[in-house]
């Protein structure tokens, strides 16, 4: 199941950010921006989403429309205990729904290059890369996803 998240939910997307990025301080040299972001002001700005897995908290999507027609996928992030099993990939596909139920052609995101494991897995998922640059400290690649031509 996948719901809008409530304040409630945030000391369990706290804990998963810090759990799902910790092995990526030692390669970036800091702590990746989803381990230090106001989960509380995104929760209240009604952007971010969890999904359960046998009536718990199994992750969360942090999603909106920052540029013109298209969904950004802030962050996505599963829990150790609960990667492998898809729900990664089930968020990503609610946010494909939730773009065209908005209206949106297209969903963009990025990651870090240094999350060498993100650099196969979201262009077998459909994401064409779009641009590199560095931002705030961090080496970021671009991906974007058109909906409109599936």
């Amino acid at each position: 199941m996948i719901r809008l998240a409530n304040i409630a939910d945030i000391p369990a997307i706290t804990c998963c950010a810090e759990q799902a990025y910790e092995k990526y301080v030692g390669r970036i040299g800091k702590k990746p921006m989803p381990m230090v972001q106001d989960f509380g002001k995104a929760v209240a700005e009604g952007i971010v989403w969890v999904i359960e897995a046998d009536n718990a908290f199994a992750g969360y999507l942090i999603a909106y429309e920052k540029t013109p027609g298209s969904l950004h996928v802030e962050n996505v992030a599963v829990p150790p205990e609960h990667q492998g099993k898809g729900l990664g990939k089930r968020l990503l596909a609610f946010a494909e729904d939730l773009a065209r139920m908005r209206g949106l052609p297209q969903i963009d995101l990025y990651t870090n290059e240094k999350m060498t494991e993100n650099l196969s897995v979201y262009p077998r998922l459909g994401f064409i890369e779009v641009d590199r640059r560095e931002e705030h400290g961090f080496a970021r690649i671009y991906y974007e996803k058109r909906l409109d031509g599936e």
